[in-house]
């Protein structure tokens, strides 16, 4: 745990009881400060009473008497509307921060010698593979790294900092939303593409947000920044012409005179005087496809941004295992390959997977997003059979009507078994894709419980065929 520092003394008032919240609020007791905490959710508050936490109605509690509100990051903060937590906080004139932020208030009480170094990495797609590649990079290298924020651990429940430590941070646009004081050593922007805009009230607000991740940076950081969309271009040209820190444009696309950048899996070093090709990402097992050479070209870009080897980040590249519901190769039953891919919650996403395989027999569906899979139509040609699931089943079948041959199977274990009897028919290599281009939460508690579900279905699969054998 990291104790937080600022707040000695002082209430601080905490709404949203899941992981982020308590980790928050035992930080804040253990560096000092009082709590009140509140959730709307009777369980949630049970589980807070259960750790001995005091619990305050903020609906009608006094404000006057707290310092902040410590927010969970999945509260609405502005739109579709502020929650009505926010509106007191305003009218109190309390300040409004998120656990991000406590532990970058806490970084910056630090004495110099235990300051450790922050790299933090936001975009669309591809945070939590890049985040696990920066941290396995850095350990293959001999650091003490800590990974969390977004991803697995909740940041104010990693290890207590010391000065040779370093912290690879997944933040999502609704953390940077509460996050003002951070100053990340490095920092990845990855890719920028329209989602959770209901969230941020257009694509501007949501651009905004990410940008946060930069505020903070000086002469002697350095920002690694995805040119391969029009907003990232944009953003690399507008601290480039800021030339305070080290800017290194990363492509997954094209050759750059400047930067890192992947041909055809080859990794190129254009940082110097001339591009030197450094890593064959085509041996990375776990990071197949474009989307994936992007995540390698940011990792490597940072881990030089930490002073780590050229030659040494590029070799630990080549030997990450992988995460779990990204481009996950859950099984193989005779000659047909199982993908989990449940973390593609967006269109952008699910075509990083698409783009992957010639051919492949996709299980798609869910919540969908603004959008849904219109944005996917040219490659439709590559989808064998589509399976739909959920929500989205009715919309995604019109949208690909008349351009792929589509089941409506409605739950994830009728698709896995449809999608496997046609590929098993075809007598071919086949590939049954889930990267469902949706959220989860029509059936799922989260996109992990989805993929759990896909990976469980694959094994009864698994277990029958071998019965039958």
């Amino acid at each position: 745990m990291i104790p937080v520092r600022g707040f000695e003394g002082k209430t601080v008032a905490v709404f949203g009881l899941a992981r982020t919240g308590l980790a928050a609020a035992r930080a804040l007791v253990a560096g000092g400060a009082q709590v009140a905490l509140w959730d709307e959710k009777p369980e949630s508050r049970a589980a807070a009473e259960a750790e001995g936490f005091p619990l305050v109605d903020l609906s009608t509690a006094d404000w006057s008497r707290f310092a902040a509100l410590m927010l969970s990051p999945g509260v609405p903060l502005t739109h579709p509307a502020p929650h009505w937590t926010v509106d007191k906080a305003h009218a109190a004139g309390v300040e409004i921060v998120g656990d991000m932020e406590l532990f970058a208030r806490t970084v910056n009480a630090a004495s110099e010698h235990r300051r450790p170094k922050i790299v933090a990495i936001t975009g669309t797609n591809g945070k939590s593979t890049t985040t696990a590649l920066i941290g396995h990079v850095c350990a293959q290298a001999g650091r003490d790294v800590r990974i969390g924020g977004n991803i697995g651990v909740g940041v104010l429940d990693l290890e207590d900092m010391h000065g040779g430590a370093v912290y690879v941070l997944e933040m999502s646009s609704y953390q940077l939303d509460l996050t003002s004081s951070l100053h990340a050593d490095v920092t990845v922007i990855l890719n920028l593409s329209p989602d959770h805009l209901e969230r941020h009230g257009s694509m501007e607000g949501y651009v905004a947000a990410k940008r946060r991740i930069l505020a903070n940076q000086g002469k002697g950081d350095t920002a690694v920044i995805g040119v391969d969309d029009p907003w990232g271009q944009q953003i690399c040209t507008e601290i480039t012409a800021a030339n305070r820190r080290t800017i290194v444009p990363i492509s997954a696309t094209k050759a750059m005179g400047r930067g890192v950048y992947v041909l055809n899996g080859q990794l190129y070093d254009a940082t110097g005087e001339r591009a030197v090709e450094v890593a064959d990402l085509n041996r990375a097992r776990s990071l197949p496809g474009r989307h994936n050479w992007q995540n390698a070209a940011a990792a490597y870009a940072a881990a030089k941004g930490l002073g780590i080897a050229a030659d040494e980040a590029a070799e630990h590249l080549l030997t990450f295992p992988g995460l779990a519901h990204r481009m996950e190769t859950v099984a193989t039953l005779g000659r047909v390959r199982f993908v989990n891919d449940s973390k593609a919650t967006n269109a952008d996403a699910a075509r990083q997977a698409l783009c992957s395989y010639p051919k492949s027999f996709w299980i798609a569906g869910g919540q969908a997003k603004a959008g849904g899979i219109e944005a996917l139509e040219d490659l439709f040609p590559r989808v064998a059979k589509a399976y739909l699931i959920g929500e989205a089943a009715p919309q995604f079948a019109e949208t690909l009507a008349d351009k792929a041959a589509v089941a409506q199977a409605g739950t994830m274990d009728v698709a896995v078994a449809q999608a496997y009897a046609d590929a098993s028919a075809t007598g071919q290599d086949a590939v049954v894709l889930l990267s469902p281009a949706c959220a989860s939460f029509d059936q799922y508690a989260d996109f992990e419980a989805r993929g759990d579900a896909f990976r469980s279905a694959v094994q009864r699969l698994a277990h029958a065929a071998k019965g039958a054998a």
